[in-house]
């Protein structure tokens, strides 16, 4: 999409093409069940129509507006936007197993630091209470890690929970 980019609108500013642009890969992304002729027949008859009522955003299109190589060149960035987003749409289940993968190795990661810290006093405080108050006789807190620690927890509280 990139270098169609830089070959069309060469008449334009660096403003008036990127104001363009975005507006067109815009258009294709909110009507993707339209066809590529379909998008430029409605941005046509949308600009001619803005343009009579002198309501246009792009006012400078009143020169181009009819002349075909503007016209081949905006199909032609209207088909490059729709490749984009087809083949952004196949990526997408692809995109969100990486997402799913990359969390669970987050998880395990962290899991590994915890692993290897001692607990905190708050972790601590909490774990003696909850022994307290559930009559449980607690483990030697020396020994135990975050993660043990954090693992004993919500074991009393599931097994509390459920009681």
């Amino acid at each position: 999409m990139y270098e169609v980019k830089n070959k069309i609108f060469l008449e334009l500013s660096k403003t008036q093409k990127s104001a363009l642009c975005n507006f067109l890969r815009a258009l294709v992304k909110k009507l993707p069940e339209l066809s590529v002729d379909e998008v430029l027949e409605k941005f046509l008859d949308d600009e001619k129509y803005y343009l009579a009522i002198n309501s246009s955003r792009f006012e400078f299109l009143e020169e181009f507006i009819e002349n075909e190589i503007f016209i081949s060149e905006v199909k032609l960035f209207i088909k490059e936007c729709k490749k984009y987003y087809d083949y952004k749409k196949s990526q997408a289940p692809i995109i969100q197993a990486q997402k799913e993968f990359e969390k669970k190795k987050r998880k395990f990661l962290q899991e590994v630091k915890m692993s290897k810290e001692l607990p905190s006093k708050k972790q601590l405080y909490y774990y003696k209470n909850l022994c307290k108050r559930y009559n449980i006789e607690r483990k030697e807190e020396e020994s135990l890690s975050k993660l043990d620690l954090r693992n004993l927890i919500d074991e009393i509280l599931n097994e509390h929970k459920t009681n």
